[in-house]
């Protein structure tokens, strides 16, 4: 991945569709009637992972993913607007008055792959995985750029994130993986 990058990339058209799909796949929950918009372009059926970030007045409101790319772009996209929106456990679910006021911000993901080195990760480019035994932290690329962190910092948060210590990404006994991902 470090040599090739993530080669998968939206239109205008795209990613205006999948905004709109998830604002929609939230007020469905609210108002039966509404439907859902069939995906625009072939690219919006193939298989990635998704993670669908709810703000509100920049401060977040919800974040949930899927990782695995096991099912077409606008499904994921739907179904995790609305987990982000009514299952996040860190926030109790959206009201009807807040719906005017989300920001809605979609990441695709690469393919999660085995990271080589801790010193090629490359902060607001590579999102990290973390996994030693049952404990597992994913941060996305945008969250280093968002809190200005270093590539050390980065690692680390991963790995409180994950309720490990902060230095178990230099241990080699926890393994790393890492993603690319288009965010808009």
């Amino acid at each position: 991945m470090q040599e090739h990058g993530f080669s998968f990339s939206l239109t205008e058209e795209e990613k205006s569709y999948l905004r709109e799909l998830a604002l929609a796949s939230i007020r469905q929950e609210f108002d039966s009637s509404v439907s859902l918009p069939e995906p625009p372009t072939d690219k919006l059926r193939e298989k990635y992972g998704v993670f669908v970030t709810l703000k509100i007045g920049g401060q977040l409101r919800g974040c949930i993913g899927h990782i695995w790319a096991d099912g077409p772009v606008h499904e994921n996209v739907t179904n995790m607007a609305k987990q982000a929106a009514f299952s996040d456990p860190r926030f109790p679910p959206l009201g009807r008055t807040e719906l005017e006021q989300i920001e809605i911000e979609i990441s695709i993901m690469s393919p999660i792959e085995p990271c080589p080195d801790p010193e090629a990760v490359q902060p607001g480019r590579h999102g990290l995985v973390v996994q030693k035994g049952v404990h597992s932290g994913l941060l996305l690329p945008q969250v280093a750029s968002e809190n200005g962190w270093d590539r050390e910092t980065f690692l680390s948060q991963t790995c409180l994130k994950a309720g490990l210590p902060p230095n178990c990404w230099q241990s080699g006994k926890a393994q790393l993986f890492w993603f690319e991902a288009e965010v808009f």
